[in-house]
């Protein structure tokens, strides 16, 4: 079932579509994070200023250079050793949508752990746009039961996988991360 899931959410992608699917911490609305007008469908869907950026998902920290210019070699010890789900910031953002990096040039960066999200970015290629299963200025929902059904109408793929989970999951940390490796904690 899992591969399955995986398949249907590759042709979605493939084609400029938003799904909504499990990550490492919430449920996420996602597209193709080097796709603008499939981001531009996500900013719509949430209602949600284009002047705050999202963030996007990565199946290892191998790929981090390929998205952001400035990665400081403690961004590895910090991916390695968080107990937690962790949000990087970093400057320099490049290969990406542009209406999805922020104004300063950063990007917002997580390496999910989850099995779903991991495989379908290892089997898509291509880095996942992740931002909350909520309207804008909503709160963000701990499960899948509690996503507003225009967010499950306005998608083009629900991913039918951890539906059931009724674990009361939370956002990530996230952290901003200089280039002399300083950092401070966004949301904890």
């Amino acid at each position: 079932m899992l591969k399955e899931e995986i398949e249907k959410a590759i042709v979605v992608l493939q084609n400029g579509g938003i799904i909504l699917y499990p990550t490492d911490t919430i449920w996420g609305i996602g597209c193709d994070a080097c796709d603008p007008v499939a981001v531009d469908k996500i900013y719509k869907l949430k209602g949600r200023d284009e002047n705050k950026s999202m963030i996007i998902l990565l199946d290892s920290e191998n790929k981090l250079s390929s998205y952001a210019r400035d990665v400081p070699d403690i961004a590895y010890d910090l991916i390695e050793f968080a107990e937690n789900p962790l949000t990087i910031i970093y400057s320099g953002a490049k290969n990406l949508a542009s209406n999805l990096i922020a104004k300063d040039g950063t990007i917002g960066i997580r390496i999910t752990k989850d099995d779903f999200s991991k495989q379908l970015i290892q089997r898509f290629k291509k880095p996942l746009v992740s931002t909350s299963a909520n309207i804008s200025n909503q709160p963000s929902p701990a499960n899948f039961n509690e996503i507003n059904k225009e967010i499950i109408q306005g998608v083009d793929l629900v991913v039918n996988w951890k539906q059931d989970d009724l674990s009361k999951n939370k956002s990530s940390a996230i952290m901003k991360l200089e280039t002399d490796g300083r950092f401070e904690f966004l949301r904890r």
